[in-house]
């Protein structure tokens, strides 16, 4: 077993689906002052948890959806190569990896002491996260389970600079429940897209999804409306951002944003899935470090 393996287990190169929205979020946060008018200190100790804490929560949530999904994964021609399946890890060692990376999480956010709302929030955030596997056992809005799980990066993130600075004033929250839900229905999106390749297996198993429900062409139109939602939800961000700073340049990437999205929706068909991969990561990835950068940039420098 090599570090290849369980990086390949966890799809660690997915983190950059969710991770530069939490940064967009930490560096919002510290760019918005406080009620008292000063801006959150910055600490060393608060980056490295939340970076921490996004790569044990994703580890522990990925690992647990390999462990549920090993009997859904061996039936499934697409999927039978997966590390468990082809017996490559074990699935003992694979409970002993996703056992650390739940006490990592839990214990990576002692770092943001004496904030005590990321300890609060662990286990149910947790618990939410690794519920995605379960949903489509029983919802075709699983694709929705997982929107919302990684929307919680962003917020995550708020929290954590901010503490309870949050409880004291509740509209301070707005900005990043607006980056949230964009996340969300990004997201949800994409997922449907990715989804779209199992929609035969899913319905004859009996697993619930999107595709398997209405039809490939019918998840597409659901998939190009979610994404419409997100596009609508970044153009709200910098009216709600206030001190935090989103300006004309990101204004000016929500237009390149939406050029990646029409790519993307153009690279599927209801009769043409083959290139669901390159719509999958690659564009997915483009758009997420861009508007990390784009919103690091006006914060910081404009």
């Amino acid at each position: 077993m090599s570090v290849e393996h369980w990086l390949g287990l966890i799809r660690f190169s997915h983190t950059v689906f969710a991770l530069p929205f939490a940064a967009m979020a930490t560096v919002m946060a510290m760019a918005t002052p406080l009620s008292s008018g000063e801006r959150p200190a910055f600490r060393i100790q608060d980056i490295v948890g939340i970076l921490l804490c996004m790569v044990f929560a994703r580890s522990a949530a990925m690992a647990f959806n390999r462990l549920v999904d090993h009997k859904i994964d061996a039936d499934n021609p697409r999927t039978a190569k997966r590390h468990l399946p082809a017996g490559v890890l074990k699935r003992t060692s694979v409970w002993g990896f996703t056992a650390c990376c739940a006490v990592g999480f839990v214990a990576s956010t002692l770092l943001f002491f004496p904030n005590w709302l990321p300890l609060a929030g662990s286990v149910p955030v947790l618990m939410f996260l690794c519920g995605y596997s379960l949903a489509k056992r029983f919802t075709s809005a699983s694709h929705l389970w997982l929107g919302v799980a990684l929307s919680l990066s962003p917020i995550c993130a708020w929290v954590a600079v901010r503490g309870t600075e949050v409880l004291a004033v509740p509209s301070d929250f707005l900005a990043p429940l607006v980056l949230a839900a964009a996340v969300a229905a990004w997201v949800t999106g994409f997922d449907i897209i990715y989804a779209c390749q199992d929609a035969e297996f899913d319905a004859k198993v009996g697993l619930h999804s999107i595709p398997a429900k209405f039809g490939i062409g019918g998840a597409l139109r659901m998939a190009a409306v979610c994404h419409l939602v997100m596009l609508g939800l970044l153009s709200v961000l910098p009216l709600v951002a206030g001190t935090a700073g989103l300006g004309w340049l990101f204004w000016a990437v929500i237009s390149i944003i939406t050029a990646l999205v029409l790519w993307q929706h153009s690279l599927v068909r209801p009769d043409d899935l083959d290139r669901v991969n390159q719509a999958f990561f690659n564009t997915n990835a483009a758009i997420s470090l861009t508007l990390l950068v784009a919103g690091t940039i006006d914060c910081l420098w404009i």
